[in-house]
C-alpha cells in the first residue's frame, strides 16, 4: 500500500469518518480509531475537544495539510470581509490541487497534490506545480496533453462515487476545467458534515 493511501485511511479511522465517501474506507468496516487504545469508550467531548477535531478534519480533508499552512489560510480568511469561516472554505476549495480533484481528474486529494507537483497541470497556458496555488475564478485548469492519458486520470473519470460540483465547469474530453466561482460552504459536496465555525472559534481562543 502507497504512502499516501496508508495516511489516508488512517485520516479516516482517526476521525471515526469517512471523509471522502470512498468505498474501501476502513470506517466502513470498522468505526472505531487506529491503535490498541482505538476502541476505549469515548466520554463527552469538550467545546475545545469538538473544535480541534472540526480543524483536524477539515485539515486532513484537503490531505493533512500542515498546521502551519493550515493556520495561514485561516488568517487570511479572518483579514477577508464578511463570514470567516465561509472565506475559510472558499479558499481551501480554489487551491489548485482542490480544484484538480473537484474537476474529477484524479481519485483523491493526496493524488492531486502529487499530480500538480509531478507537473501535469497547466492554469491558462502555464505549467503550475504547486498544489496551494490559489485558483482565480475565471482561470482554466488543464491538464497537460501528454498527462491525458495516465491510468490515474482515466480511473478518475469513471469514479460514480462523487460529481463534479456546479462552481467549477469540466470538459472530461479535453481535461480542462474553470474555476466558475467561490464556493460557500452548502456548495461544497462534502461527505461529512464540516463545521468551519468550529475552526474559527478554535483559532480565536
Amino acid at each position: 500500500m502507497s504512502k499516501r493511501h496508508s495516511a489516508k485511511y488512517k485520516i479516516d479511522r482517526r476521525m471515526g469518518e469517512n471523509l471522502w465517501g470512498r468505498p474501501k474506507s476502513p470506517v466502513n468496516k470498522r468505526e472505531y480509531g487506529p491503535g490498541q487504545h482505538g476502541q476505549r469508550r469515548k466520554g463527552k467531548t469538550s467545546d475545545y475537544g469538538l473544535q480541534l477535531r472540526a480543524k483536524q478534519k477539515l485539515k486532513g480533508y484537503y490531505g493533512d495539510l500542515a498546521e502551519k499552512q493550515f493556520y495561514k489560510i485561516y488568517e487570511e480568511a479572518s483579514r477577508l470581509r464578511g463570514d470567516t469561516s465561509e472565506a475559510l472554505i472558499g479558499l481551501l476549495e480554489s487551491r489548485l490541487d482542490a480544484i484538480v480533484y473537484r474537476a474529477k481528474f484524479v481519485p483523491t486529494i493526496f493524488a492531486a497534490r502529487q499530480f500538480v507537483n509531478h507537473g501535469h497541470v497547466q492554469v491558462n497556458g502555464r505549467r503550475v506545480n504547486i498544489g496551494s496555488y490559489r485558483v482565480k475564478v475565471g482561470d482554466v485548469v488543464e491538464v497537460r496533453q501528454k498527462s491525458k492519458e495516465l491510468a490515474l486520470v482515466i480511473e478518475a473519470q469513471d469514479l460514480a462515487e462523487r460529481d463534479v460540483p456546479d462552481y467549477i465547469e469540466v470538459d472530461p474530453a479535453k481535461k480542462v476545467a474553470k474555476l466558475i466561482r467561490v464556493p460557500a460552504l452548502a456548495d461544497v459536496p462534502y461527505a461529512v458534515k464540516m463545521e468551519p465555525n468550529l475552526v474559527v472559534e478554535f483559532y480565536s481562543r
